[in-house]
């Protein structure tokens, strides 16, 4: 029986980061919707709390036990991911986040049912969050695996544009939704979509072949029986450090979105919506710059282009927040954007290829799992603790968070080793090996 990996072709590298990609703009989508939902309806909905700023701690705090929960998506997806193969960890995924979202749009509200409703809104949550947790990790591997080793970075890439097709979606759905329903429909519409969404991306999924890299462990007979555990005992440094150097990107993602959005109308500066419409067009503008720095980080490595993003948020911090409290439609949808454009997608465009170069295939899912859903117990929290400090000190406490997040992520940054193939010597290994 032969023990080299299966050919990798460019129409499988293609097929498996399209099929990624939807996948992971599916379930993004359902993990946003609630995060704008909790913004703008959930406090009155489901808390039925009269005064707003409680409202949003209650649904931000909700919203953060979804994060809290994706660690353990993240530990069960890298096991399974490892021990059975990455593409049925990405069907139950989208299985467990799509029935979880369609039921939260079926839920009794406080007035219908009491207290019933937010334990209900809250176990659901939960469940979203481990579907989310157990995703991002064998989506990145089916593109990254099935990549050349030279365009790992741009292949990597792809997938993560799930993330703003995501966010498009979720807040396209909100601003027609409010257009053509009124009442609880208004918020209901977008999480009962989800099942169409779902069925979708299951159907695309079932058609990508399985990793590469995971069909040549099977032949080779290297696959350990507990991944998750012998990864936290041996590469528990990577791991910390993945958590590290996502604090800039997911944590200053959730301060740009989540909680701007309630921001601009605890303090009245203008209508929720433009912050939604800056949102939309810097998730537009996404669709290009991951890719673009996806392929840049193959021709410079992934370090510097990471630190682009790290850097820049480090400097954007308290220009947003100024940007913003001007009350201008242009300039409030301008700091949005900017920030979710060059904060956020140099980071998260490299992070698929730089995260997956730091493990060995055995423990590969395991680890980058783990990593990425690691710093979820952290960012899960901000936009709560950011309305808190707003309540205490003003915006200026939220914008300070932000060049924190910078600051930390460009800190870790200097100890974590460039992979790229361009700057490690693989291309040329590789080159001599086939000559």
């Amino acid at each position: 029986m032969s023990t080299t990996a299966p050919k990798r072709t460019k129409s499988q590298s293609v097929k498996a980061s399209v099929a990624s990609m939807i996948g992971s703009a599916v379930e993004s989508y359902d993990f946003f919707i609630y995060g704008t939902a909790s913004a703008a309806y959930f406090g009155k909905v489901f808390f039925a709390a009269q005064e707003p700023i409680i409202g949003v701690l209650a649904s931000f705090a909700t919203l953060a036990i979804g994060f809290l929960m994706r660690p353990l998506g993240g530990y069960l997806a890298g096991h399974f991911g490892d021990r059975l193969g990455r593409k049925v960890v990405l069907f139950w995924s989208l299985i467990i986040m799509g029935a979880a979202t369609v039921l939260v749009g079926v839920l009794p509200t406080y007035q219908q049912a009491g207290v019933i409703a937010p334990i209900l809104l809250i176990l659901l949550r939960m469940i979203q969050g481990i579907g989310f947790g157990a995703e991002w990790g064998g989506a990145v591997l089916m593109s990254v695996e099935h990549a050349p080793a030279r365009r790992r970075g741009f292949f990597g890439a792809v997938p993560q544009l799930g993330i703003p097709v995501g966010l498009l979606l979720a807040n396209g759905a909100f601003l027609l939704s409010a257009q053509l329903f009124e009442g609880d429909l208004v918020w209901r519409a977008p999480f009962l979509a989800s099942l169409i969404m779902v069925v979708i991306g299951i159907f695309i999924r079932l058609s990508v072949k399985e990793s590469p890299d995971f069909e040549k462990m099977k032949l080779q007979n290297t696959i350990v029986k507990q991944p998750a555990l012998e990864v936290i005992k041996r590469d528990w440094r990577a791991i910390l450090k993945i958590m590290g150097l996502r604090m800039a990107e997911t944590g200053g993602y959730y301060i740009t979105t989540s909680f701007v959005l309630s921001y601009v109308g605890l303090a009245s500066i203008t209508d929720k919506n433009n912050v939604l419409l800056g949102t939309m067009i810097g998730s537009a503008l996404g669709l290009i710059s991951h890719l673009a720095f996806g392929a840049l980080s193959d021709r410079i490595g992934r370090k510097p282009v990471f630190l682009l993003g790290a850097i820049f948020t480090i400097a954007f911090g308290i220009p947003m927040f100024l940007l913003i409290n001007t009350g201008s439609v242009i300039m409030v949808v301008v700091a949005v954007a900017i920030a979710l454009l060059f904060s956020h997608d140099p980071i998260f465009a490299v992070e698929s290829s730089w995260f997956a170069e730091q493990f060995p295939a055995h423990v590969r899912s395991s680890g980058i799992s783990l990593g990425y859903n690691g710093a979820s117990l952290v960012a899960g929290l901000l936009p709560f603790i950011a309305v808190a400090i707003y309540g205490w000190i003003g915006w200026i406490g939220p914008a300070l968070m932000f060049i924190a997040l910078g600051v930390i992520s460009t800190a870790v940054a200097a100890f974590v080793k460039e992979t790229a193939p361009v700057k490690t010597g693989e291309l040329e290994q590789k080159e001599k090996v086939a000559a």
